[in-house]
């Protein structure tokens, strides 16, 4: 079983994944007769293949323990997906770069503070959304259309903070 010790979610440690979805580090600018901040273009949507479409969702999920004990890691070969947090719920995230097989020494724990989300690049492996303490609320946007957008790479894994 691979051990991995979730560590604090920053933009550089996380960019060979995708991007930080975060509104305190980002540039912004102001519209609506100045009354919004609108923080733009914070990450790239990708939405591979034909027919392909973004899908905008909410997900509700389930408080996980920790440590947490995976069996599998996911990957989204057509398009990318990513995970907001509406009200500041904390989570996990365990990643691995795409490719065809998953590197043991490359997969990554990380943990949000609760007011970050990301954005996982098409074909990053990565665990089921992993919420912490409480019932989490999230805004998703990926891939909708045909094709097989979801494969799956059982590892054994166990993350702790």
């Amino acid at each position: 079983m691979l051990e991995l010790k979730a560590e604090p979610l920053t933009a550089e440690a996380f960019a060979p994944f995708g991007e930080v979805i975060d509104a305190r580090t980002s540039e912004w600018f102001p519209i609506n007769a100045g009354r919004t901040r609108r923080h733009h273009d914070l990450a790239t949507v990708e939405t591979l293949g034909e027919g392909a479409r973004t899908l905008i969702s909410l997900f509700v999920s389930q408080p996980v323990t920790v440590p947490l004990e995976l069996d599998f890691l996911e990957r989204h070969p057509l398009g990318s997906q990513a995970f907001m947090p509406l009200h500041e719920e904390r989570f996990l995230i365990v990643v691995a770069p795409p490719g065809e097989t998953i590197d043991p020494a490359e997969v990554r724990a990380f943990v949000t503070d609760g007011r970050q989300g990301v954005n996982y690049r098409a074909g990053t492996w990565h665990a089921i959304q992993s919420v912490l303490e409480r019932e989490g609320e999230f805004l998703v946007v990926d891939r909708g259309g045909e094709g097989n957008n979801c494969d799956e790479h059982l590892l054994a894994l166990r993350i702790t903070l």
